[in-house]
């Protein structure tokens, strides 16, 4: 063991020594490497962090949830292309509807039924134009990812009476009472007076640009004497949660036995209705990830081979150089191995040098990124690791050939060149 140590220890001299006394030459393909390895990890962190904002938004309508709808999310199975005008004609979901799912459904915990449209809304002189207006019955707060920061929700006989009252999102409190206290003021909205009963907190847009940020929350029944709500311009659709411990696939059948039921559908007539889950939405991104990804790995690899490229270059650069002095370690007795691990050391170890500074100016950049722009791009473990390796893998495989060819020399022509 002491020997194998000392080997390498005289090896590790021997390639720190020569990439001393060759500082440009160091210089230039430490450069070439960092710039690689700068790329590849770059890109294999900006996938990351897209993937996971993706996931998470994904995650945050609701892994266990289901939305009955008119228009499905996705193309049906098997096909590629989306058949619209199978689903022109058909009826929006209803409140109605809604009401006999909460009756009849033994795997939901709960339902909510939803419209949305856009209108703008005013507090004195100032206003908040194309607020999304949600009209949500009782069971929103179930059935949401959300919190409330100031005030509270609807009660129960708020919501069944349809009340005049509203939650707002972050954004629209701070533009239209800059500060001031909301909770108690009366808004006004489409020449309506509503009274302000909770804020929600700051959500901050997911990638498909879902918040309540913007939004504003009335009880569905107030929402009757605004919009009609059986009109597909107002969107309807259904949130139902299954209970805990209960298959999302389970809630699914349940509910379109109970909608066909409700629609009066012929045993053999198709769905009038949509009912979407994210698992839906996963599957597709799940074929965007493995195409990004092996972008990603043919973006990056590029640049490693160039680096690579350069490497092997000033090896040989380098054993020719050292031509003589091989000689003289192999008349000397030094053997093969030894020879071989000297040009290898100092390959790996310019490699990671090359790779340890584009780790390093990653960091910096991510650092800076998530300051600046307030994002939070994580730079993994494994993503410092797999720089790691491919440096050194990077090293190893440049540098082998150049090594052997030197191990390899004859003394006597070695000395003589």
């Amino acid at each position: 063991m002491i020997i194998v140590f000392k080997f390498l220890k005289e090896s590790l001299l021997f390639a720190v020594n020569a990439l001393r006394s060759n500082k440009l030459r160091t210089i230039l393909t430490l450069s070439g490497v960092t710039i690689g390895i700068f790329s590849i990890i770059s890109v294999f962190t900006l996938i990351d962090y897209l993937e996971k904002r993706i996931r998470d938004s994904i995650q945050s309508l609701g892994d266990n949830v289901v939305y009955v709808q008119k228009w499905p999310w996705t193309p049906p199975e098997g096909e590629t292309e989306y058949p619209w005008w199978r689903y022109l004609n058909r009826p929006v979901p209803s409140l109605n509807e809604q009401k006999v799912i909460e009756r009849r459904s033994q795997l939901a915990s709960s339902s909510t039924f939803a419209i949305g449209a856009r209108k703008n809304i005013l507090y004195q002189d100032n206003s908040f134009d194309n607020v999304q207006i949600l009209g949500v019955s009782q069971n929103f707060d179930l059935n949401w990812n959300f919190e409330i920061s100031q005030g509270r929700y609807f009660s129960p006989f708020e919501s069944y009476k349809g009340s005049n009252v509203v939650l707002i999102g972050a954004e629209i409190a701070k533009e239209l009472f800059q500060g001031a206290d909301p909770i108690g003021k009366r808004v006004k909205l489409m020449g309506r007076k509503l009274t302000v009963i909770g804020v929600f907190l700051r959500q901050g847009e997911d990638m498909f640009g879902n918040s309540l940020d913007k939004n504003v929350v009335i009880p569905i029944n107030y929402a009757k004497g605004l919009f009609d709500i059986r009109s597909e311009r107002v969107d309807p659709f259904i949130i139902v949660k299954a209970k805990d411990g209960v298959a999302v696939e389970d809630l699914i059948s349940e509910l379109e036995g109970i909608l066909r039921a409700s629609r009066k559908l012929k045993p053999k007539a198709d769905n009038s209705f949509a009912l979407n889950r994210i698992s839906i939405v996963q599957k597709q991104f799940d074929g965007l990830f493995a195409v990004v990804d092996l972008a990603g790995i043919l973006i990056g690899g590029f640049s490693i081979l160039v680096a690579g490229f350069g490497i092997a270059n000033i090896m040989f650069v380098s054993v020719k150089e050292r031509t003589r002095i091989i000689g003289i370690q192999k008349a000397l007795g030094a053997k093969r191995k030894f020879i071989l691990w000297q040009f290898l050391f100092e390959s790996m170890f310019l490699s990671f040098m090359g790779g340890a500074t584009g780790l390093i100016l990653i960091f910096i950049c991510v650092v800076v990124a998530n300051n600046a722009m307030d994002l939070a791009i994580p730079l993994t473990l494994w993503n410092i690791m797999r720089g790691v390796l491919i440096s050194l893998a990077l090293g190893i495989i440049s540098g082998f050939i150049p090594s052997n060819s030197a191990s390899k020399m004859d003394p006597v022509v070695a000395i003589n060149n």
